[in-house]
């Protein structure tokens, strides 16, 4: 009996912790296994859109990685760029590849392209789609100095070219896509259009629209980088399309090039100032934050410090153009100098990015102005007599009252409107009425010379 007791006890247990569990957890919840067909898919959009630089690919990669942590089923990354720094787009691409969450690359909208490193990055993904009218390819290694393309050393040539192409051999082949055709790309600057990317098998598809592309990518099985199998099951997608946010957007203007030579101008300019003129404050205070922003965006870009040190020797000849009567030789030669600086700045022969010439014209001819008038004001101040304290007695005439003897006793002179106690230089004897000069002033006593008396005329 106390046996049959028990468990009817226990089955109450149960019994109510069923209903208990009952109440807490709904119907629809989906089991820890999985989630049934009738699931929704959420799927993270990504833009790239313009240049490829640091700030855009830390946008990228952390939107992949994201994507990863919510355990979405698909990312999509919309594609329209001439292309970028070449850093950037290997960061990009390796977090294509090793991405848990599948990556789609869309070229899109109609019109758009993907060339150079963003050829690179849409053969990186488990699939390339691209919408009509767009273009990709042309990802031939340029070199770039002043935004005029210039002729390299053939070894130099052939050691990026056959590095960017090995690169972008290294994850085509694992894609299962044509990798002679994409190495020509490179090797020859080949372009394609839609068509002959896909003929070619450089893309999967062809779509005109998201809805499109996403309804192709429903039920399709793809090989991951790794060699896993996947099949996407998109019939029910929810898009959460993730832009930059505002951080984002204002430091990937700082990063631009063009934005960066200008900050660091307005740096060096307004610190200088503050040095030269104290008391200003805000040419400081101006100074000191574009000096700041523009030591962000060097630690990102890839910066030719010998661009660094010809706009340093700029600086060195205007200041230099001020002091000595060089009649423009020195001027010249700083805004020549800073120009060179300013076009190799920034260090990309895979890309070409770099300070446009009207850019670095626009910016060094004022500053060369500015600096050389800023210098010449300073040296100038130099040869100012004092206008306070005693300092400004010297040099002023004043009239003996009482009479300064050769001996060293003193006597009195009026100066500058006051009587002073006052000894006569090497020796003289100044009689009462005549007039000195101030030669030096040590403590309350001046040491005074004797002058003609000023001339007086009578009408």
């Amino acid at each position: 009996m106390a046996l049959w007791s028990c468990r009817n006890l226990a089955r109450s247990l149960c019994t109510v912790a069923a209903l208990c569990l009952a109440l807490v957890i709904p119907a629809g919840a989906p089991s820890a296994a999985g989630t049934d067909a009738n699931s929704t898919a959420k799927v993270t959009h990504l833009f790239i859109d313009g240049e490829i630089e640091p700030i855009l690919a830390e946008y990228i990669v952390n939107g992949i990685e994201q994507a990863a942590q919510d355990h979405d089923a698909l990312v999509l990354i919309t594609i329209n760029t001439p292309g970028g720094l070449d850093s950037s787009m290997r960061s990009i691409i390796q977090a294509i590849l090793t991405s848990p969450v599948p990556v789609v690359t869309y070229v899109s909208p109609t019109g758009s392209r993907a060339a150079s490193a963003g050829f690179f990055i849409l053969l990186s993904a488990d699939i390339a789609a691209m919408s009509p009218g767009t273009d990709t390819g042309a990802a031939s290694p340029v070199f770039i100095f002043g935004g005029q393309t210039v002729q390299v050393d053939e070894t130099m040539h052939k050691k990026v070219v056959n590095e960017a192409t090995a690169y972008l051999r290294s994850y085509v082949e694992k894609r299962g896509r044509n990798v002679d055709l994409a190495a020509t790309a490179v090797t020859d600057a080949k372009a394609f259009s839609v068509k002959e990317a896909l003929d070619g098998k450089l893309i999967d598809i062809v779509a005109s629209s998201l809805d499109e592309l996403l309804s192709k990518l429903d039920g399709r099985t793809i090989t991951r980088f790794d060699g896993t199998t996947a099949k996407l099951e998109l019939s029910h997608p929810v898009i959460t399309a993730r832009g930059m946010t505002p951080r984002e957007k204002f430091l990937s203007r700082i990063v631009q090039p063009d934005v960066f030579f200008i900050l660091m101008i307005i740096g060096i300019l307004g610190l200088y100032t503050e040095f030269t003129h104290p008391g200003l404050f805000a040419p400081g205070v101006i100074g000191g934050i574009a000096a700041v922003l523009a030591l962000f965006a060097l630690l990102h870009l890839p910066v030719n410090f010998v661009g660094l040190l010809l706009i340093l020797l700029a600086l060195i000849f205007f200041v230099l153009e001020a002091k000595f009567p060089t009649h423009g030789v020195l001027g010249v030669g700083g805004v020549v100098s800073m120009v060179l600086g300013a076009l190799i700045l920034i260090r990309s022969p895979i890309t070409g990015m770099g300070v446009r010439r009207a850019t670095a014209l626009a910016v060094v001819i004022p500053f060369a102005i500015i600096v050389i008038i800023l210098a010449r004001l300073v040296l100038k101040s130099r040869s100012w007599k004092l206008s306070t304290g005693k300092e400004e007695l010297l040099g002023e005439l004043g009239e003996v009252k009482e009479a300064v003897a050769s001996d060293g006793s003193s006597g009195m002179v009026f100066v500058h409107g006051e009587l002073w106690r006052a000894v006569a230089s090497e020796g003289h004897s100044i009689p009462a009425g005549a007039h000195v000069r101030v030669v030096r002033v040590k403590g309350l006593t001046l040491e005074v010379e004797p002058v003609a008396a000023p001339h007086s005329t009578s009408s």
